[in-house]
């Protein structure tokens, strides 16, 4: 029955019985006999199929959301198994906030898969508040977050120290000190990230310690979107200084610490404390844990 789920999965998710047949290596006759098979074991209509269109119905819908669960537990006992006698093999899911996602995480995947070649890593990149909420719904096996982790139901464990400092561009009237009071920014533009970010919660927590309030502030959703509009002129910023390196190597930008209250987070990988660990995932951890970080 696993791979008559897998089937169903495949054809809700993709909205096409030719599109799912080609991913499953299936005639597209194969893949309909199994969804008329698992229409009968449930006695219930699960798609709504026409010559435009495949969609869950209200049952189908109620099926898919626990299939997904059945498979995913299915391949991960799979896993499992073969991780006993073989080499670390199958599909890793990682979900990193921005920060690290974006410009040191390529490089370690890059390493890791030059020494487990038979890993699959799958990358999602999104705000610390959802990675987490992935990690708690395991939808990812490995939260990469940063910032205070409340939930009972994670493993945490630090394994790099960030630092953050204001960006300017190289033509702005302080580009040319290292460290300033933060006040003298109070009628600058601020670029911050959105609430729920890693970043965002660390820039307020600096205002609130200093009793800072910016005149004006603009919200975007990634670093690189604010690199690039502190670059514009459009305002300052707070950013990880791993994540402007290639930056302040071309004078792209110039960085910044605030006199008197410099500003470090740590990184945390973060696992469902209730969730079977395979040995893909323990080496990837302990090869985060042990990767040399420029400072």
């Amino acid at each position: 029955m696993d791979r008559y789920m897998r089937t169903f999965v495949s054809v809700a998710e993709n909205q096409s019985f030719t599109r799912a047949a080609d991913l499953l290596h299936l005639t597209q006759s194969a893949v309909s006999r199994e969804i008329e098979t698992l229409e009968r074991e449930y006695g219930a209509k699960l798609l709504d199929r026409t010559n435009k269109f495949v969609r869950l119905t209200r049952a189908g819908e109620i099926l898919y959301f626990h299939a997904k669960t059945i498979v995913s537990e299915y391949e991960r006992a799979r896993t499992l198994i073969h991780d006993l006698t073989h080499e670390p093999v199958g599909r890793l899911s990682i979900g990193s906030s921005y920060s690290f996602g974006e410009y040191m995480l390529p490089h370690i995947i890059a390493e890791f898969k030059h020494r487990y070649p038979l890993v699959t890593p799958k990358i999602t990149i999104m705000n610390s508040k959802r990675i987490r909420m992935q990690v708690v719904q395991r939808q990812a096996d490995l939260g990469i977050i940063e910032g205070t982790v409340h939930e009972k139901d994670m493993e945490v464990r630090p394994f790099a120290t960030d630092e953050l400092v204001l960006i300017v561009p190289p033509d702005h009237r302080f580009s040319g000190v290292d460290e300033i009071e933060i006040g003298e920014f109070e009628s600058d533009t601020w670029i911050l990230r959105e609430p729920g970010s890693g970043t965002r919660d660390s820039t307020d927590q600096t205002f609130l310690a200093l009793g800072f309030t910016p005149a004006s502030v603009m919200e975007f959703g990634s670093t690189q979107i604010i690199k690039e509009s502190v670059r514009a002129g459009l305002g300052v910023a707070v950013v990880s200084k791993f994540a402007i390196q290639t930056d302040l190597r071309f004078g792209l930008l110039r960085a910044l610490r605030i006199k008197g209250h410099p500003i470090h987070r740590d990184f945390f990988c973060a696992t469902n404390a209730s969730h079977f660990r395979t040995k893909a995932l323990d080496l990837f951890i302990d090869y985060l844990c042990q990767w040399r970080y420029p400072q």
